[in-house]
């Protein structure tokens, strides 16, 4: 595995992986998984599955600093650069590509990719801006790697969305694989930002995973609706003491339109049951998709 730090030497490792497949077959494929690093499990069943479809795979190690708002965490963002990089290799990455800011930003950027609509609810509502970081950052990662297939896992569905939408509105020619949420043994999705929780944080953050579990037998209660099932997402959330609810709300998917009745709960479309609450200072998001 290389560790690479420049545009130009991933370019040129790339290029030459590329022909050396390229001498045992006709063509060759690069899996991609953009990360912020602080890697854990779930980013390593990304990289294992690029690894079981790809010939190469290039997971970037970068902190977007065009994510974060001026209150949010960019200084405090946990970095372990030498743990990523043994996780990655046991992962079966090939090539690490970890640029700086400065290597990816040299000047005052004066270019975004802005997605309109969907980046308007759920996490835009509360951190604007934030989704113009991210369809900027992956875009020019894309230009950079030139990646055939790209891995996200759903945790951050909304992410998903926007990256699928922007891609698709492109025409960029990368597919967008949309991978499981990988998750403790008690429930809790994988996060970097799991770390900050205390003990007692940790403990009643299951309260995301144990609400999304109970939406069936609630959906199945006779006379539902949607304001009552909202009632009870919400109200299940609040039984933690510690837990401030940002936002807890049913949209279609990938759309991310409100869902106004049941009669569309039993449509004939995917439902995105969507959460982001607070414990103490760190925000957790997860997410279940019914239909």
């Amino acid at each position: 595995m290389q560790a690479l730090h420049t545009i130009n030497d991933i370019r040129s490792a790339l290029k030459q992986a590329r022909r050396a497949v390229e001498q045992t077959k006709l063509t060759s494929t690069v899996g991609m998984i953009p990360t912020m690093g602080y890697l854990h499990e779930g980013h390593m069943s990304l990289i294992r599955r690029a690894k079981s479809e790809c010939d190469l795979v290039v997971v970037s190690i970068f902190v977007n600093p065009l994510q974060f708002g001026p209150t949010e965490d960019f200084d405090k963002y946990p970095r372990d650069a030498e743990r990523d990089l043994r996780l990655a290799e046991e992962a079966g990455a090939d090539f690490v590509f970890m640029p700086s800011v400065q290597e990816m930003y040299p000047a005052p950027i004066k270019t975004k990719v802005i997605v309109t609509s969907i980046t308007d609810v759920l996490c835009g509502a509360s951190r604007p801006g934030h989704f113009d970081g991210v369809a900027t950052v992956v875009t020019k990662l894309f230009h950079i790697v030139q990646p055939d297939q790209a891995y996200f896992g759903m945790k951050d569905a909304q992410q998903v969305a926007v990256i699928e939408q922007f891609t698709a509105d492109l025409n960029s020619p990368v597919r967008i694989v949309r991978c499981e949420t990988l998750r403790e043994p008690d429930g809790l999705a994988m996060s970097s930002r799991n770390v900050y929780l205390n003990e007692e944080q940790r403990k009643q953050a299951v309260v995301l995973i144990e609400t999304l579990r109970r939406i069936d037998d609630w959906v199945a209660e006779p006379g539902m609706t949607i304001e009552k099932l909202t009632q009870h997402i919400r109200g299940n959330i609040e039984s933690a003491p510690l837990a401030r609810i940002d936002y807890a709300e049913i949209r279609t998917y990938p759309g991310l339109e409100p869902v106004a009745s049941m009669e569309e709960w039993h449509a004939n479309q995917p439902i995105l049951v969507a959460l982001a609450v607070k414990f103490g200072g760190t925000r957790l998001i997860d997410n279940r998709i019914f239909g």
